[in-house]
C-alpha cells in the first residue's frame, strides 16, 4: 500500500463503482511516472495488483468477452497465478490480448499495433491482470475482476 513518504500517487481502477455499467479495459504501460495504478485481480482471490506507469484506455463493445471466457468460463474465476497453461488455452489467451493500440506520439510509426502476451512473465498472468508488450514496452492489460 501507499507509503506517506514515497511521493507517489495511487489510483485504484474501478470505474464501475461510479455506476458506469459500460465495462472497461486499460493498458498500464510501465514507466517511472510517479503514478501507481491498482487493480483487483485473481478472480475470487481478489488480489490487489499495482503497476507504476501511464494508462491507455481501450474502447469497443464487449472488449473483455474472450478474456472472460477464459478466466471466468474455462478457469471458473479461480485465478491463474503460476498456472501451467495448456497449449490450446495459451493460444486463446494470446489471441484474446491482441488489441490494437497506438504507441506514444514521440514515435515515428503512429499506426496501431497489437498488444502481445508477454510470455516471459507468464507466471504473473491472472484474471484482470495480464502482462503484455506494448509499442512503448512492457505493460499490463487490466479489466474488471469477476468476483
Amino acid at each position: 500500500m501507499a507509503d506517506a513518504d514515497d511521493n507517489k500517487r495511487y489510483i485504484f481502477l474501478d470505474p464501475d463503482s461510479i455506476g458506469s455499467d459500460q465495462g472497461w479495459m486499460f493498458v498500464i504501460v510501465a514507466a517511472p511516472t510517479g503514478v501507481i495504478y491498482q487493480n483487483q485481480g485473481g478472480g475470487f482471490g481478489c488480489i490487489q495488483y499495482q503497476q507504476e506507469g501511464y494508462l491507455i484506455p481501450l474502447f469497443g463493445p464487449d472488449l473483455d468477452r474472450d478474456l472472460k471466457d477464459i478466466f471466468v468460463g474455462e478457469l471458473k474465476g479461480q485465478g491463474s497465478r503460476r498456472f501451467d497453461w495448456p497449449a490450446d488455452l495459451l493460444d486463446r489467451l494470446r489471441a484474446a490480448v491482441g488489441y490494437y493500440v497506438y504507441g506514444s506520439a514521440n514515435r515515428e510509426a503512429l499506426f496501431p499495433v497489437p498488444l502481445v502476451l508477454d510470455e516471459s512473465r507468464l507466471a504473473e498472468v491472472d484474471e484482470a491482470w495480464v502482462p503484455v508488450v506494448t509499442p512503448d514496452g512492457p505493460g499490463i492489460l487490466v479489466w474488471e475482476n469477476s468476483d
